[in-house]
């Protein structure tokens, strides 16, 4: 029993938690592949769902198409401009979240004992 325990407290406190510091940059990729940032960035001013107004031959339908074209790359930019915020404010609660998980970690082990206390006083 107590070689079990030992082996816990080793793996715990030694590849465990080296496995938990490895998973944060995994986790961070991760997060930036889910919103496809490098795509949105790559995309910023592409016209929105490539809805695009072809030019006619008189010069209304020029102009008409200019400003529908125009309106399209600006609801485009909102619409991606908007995923990229929210891509960063997942990105920082997924960090500040994972740092939070690093810093118990080693406090852990202790909640065993802690709770049982607490559930025989309580």
């Amino acid at each position: 029993m107590a070689m079990l325990i030992l082996s816990f407290f080793s793996w715990w406190y030694g590849r465990g938690w080296g496995l938990v510091f490895d998973s944060l940059g995994p986790r961070l990729g991760g997060v930036l592949d889910l919103f496809s940032v490098g795509q949105l960035f790559r995309t910023l001013f592409e016209p929105w769902r490539r809805i695009i107004t072809y030019p006619g031959t008189s010069l209304d339908a020029r102009m008409r198409a200019l400003v529908d074209n125009a309106f399209s790359r600006a609801i485009g930019f909102v619409v991606r401009v908007i995923v990229l915020i929210a891509a960063v404010v997942f990105l920082a609660v997924v960090a500040v979240l994972s740092i939070v998980e690093l810093v118990i970690w080693p406090l852990l082990p202790l909640a065993v004992p802690g709770c049982l206390i607490a559930g025989l006083i309580i």
